[in-house]
């Protein structure tokens, strides 16, 4: 029934290329693999295989690519991609010796591909288990690891129609999970073989604070002042922060769009009343007399928390919210909407007090009267969500400490 599925997917996915751009490049991506992988695998060569499905999952599985490269350095590193929003961003990645889209788990792609890789080991980030390749995998006694992962009673393999899909998870030589609920799930279905480490994404981010640049326009815009951040914001979240700085001065306001377009820039300014740059279009000077500054390129963001007092991640009034731990690691509060629950990094926020759930403009108005008013809040607030990062990091050492005992 996997397979049957699979093809069907394969067959939609053909189709629907042809009509979406993004679609498009995986599908491209994916045939082509096998011609990067027979150009650029060196015979004799020892592979280790990190996947990860998306941009996210990377990040999430860099610390532990770079730390095991430089305690390991006699292996190659092979880095595969199942989204076009990983492998386009990341196709340059310095970090890994071959990188490319892992082709779709049919039975003859996971044989080819595994034929011209023989990876050494293989370490899949956080979710992904594709039935063909770890059979293989398994078949051929490759130690397979599933790190950062996390489960729930709601996916399928704890469904009463996902037992037979679940025996996937039986060809898991270890895996690394985040949290206590994941092992006990686990171990209902007589797999003892998980350790609960927690999440590398905090360690990625205080590498990423480490190496946060500095930046003269920001700073010109913040000095003096205090200053909120909102980082990867939509429309229904800048519905609810932008009315508050209209009317509150004494703030700047830096918005860092998830979407930087045309149409998405002018629906914020559309919202604002007050002296606003953009900027890639200002100068320190400029900026220095805005009330509003907007982030209008890409890359920027993790840098640019460092120059905010109080911060917002959008995404919580749509289909989830984006990165907090990039925000909580400046030593801030962080502020996000209602769909926070599939999240362990935001629940934990929430839990310490270094975080805040807001459900309309009534409840994000009287948080930051608060925040406004009362220092000794917001102090205690910014350093709680500071010292909730620093102590979940270290996950990269347990892993790679169980790995070579």
């Amino acid at each position: 029934m996997y397979n049957i599925l699979i093809y069907l997917y394969l067959a939609g996915v053909a189709i629907y290329s042809l009509f979406d751009e993004k679609v498009r490049k995986m599908w491209r991506g994916e045939r082509a693999a096998f011609d990067v992988l027979r150009k650029s695998v060196i015979p004799g060569a020892e592979y280790i295989w990190f996947h990860a499905a998306s941009l996210g999952e990377f990040e999430q599985g860099r610390p532990l690519i770079e730390a095991f490269r430089k305690t390991n350095p006699e292996y190659k590193i092979l880095l595969t991609f199942f989204s076009p929003s990983g492998y386009e961003v990341r196709k340059n990645y310095e970090g890994a010796d071959i990188i490319c889209y892992l082709p779709l788990d049919t039975p003859v792609n996971a044989i080819r591909f595994l034929r011209l890789v023989r990876p050494v080991k293989a370490f899949f980030i956080k979710y992904e288990f594709w039935y063909n390749y770890l059979h293989i995998l398994r078949h051929r006694g490759v130690p397979v690891y599933s790190v950062s992962s996390i489960f729930r009673p709601s996916q399928v393999f704890f469904r009463w129609y996902g037992h037979e899909y679940a025996h996937v998870l039986r060809c898991i030589t270890h895996f690394f999970v985040q949290n206590e609920e994941s092992r006990r799930l686990l171990e209902d279905l007589g797999l003892h073989n998980a350790t609960v480490v927690g999440d590398t994404r905090f360690d990625r981010v205080l590498q990423i604070k480490a190496a946060a640049r500095q930046l003269p326009i920001a700073e010109a815009f913040s000095k003096g002042h205090k200053v909120f951040v909102a980082g990867s914001s939509w429309p229904p979240d800048e519905e609810v922060f932008i009315r508050f700085f209209n009317n509150h001065p004494d703030w700047r306001l830096i918005i860092a769009p998830h979407v930087i377009g045309n149409d998405h820039l002018r629906q914020i300014h559309a919202l604002l009343n007050m002296p606003t740059v953009h900027y890639t279009d200002t100068t320190p000077e400029e900026a220095s007399e805005a009330r509003c500054l907007i982030i209008n390129c890409f890359g920027l963001l993790s840098s640019i928390y460092q120059y905010g007092q109080v911060a917002y991640v959008g995404g919580g009034f749509g289909v989830g919210i984006h990165n907090v731990l990039e925000a909580a690691v400046w030593d801030m509060p962080v502020i996000f909407g209602p769909n926070n629950k599939r999240f362990q990094e935001a629940q934990g926020l929430l839990e310490c007090g270094g975080g805040f759930e807001i459900d309309d403009y009534e409840m994000f108005e009287e948080l930051m009267s608060r925040f406004d008013t009362d220092a000794d809040f917001l102090r205690q607030s910014s350093q709680t969500a500071g010292t909730f990062v620093k102590g979940q990091a270290g996950a990269t050492a347990k892993v790679l400490s169980a790995i070579r005992s």
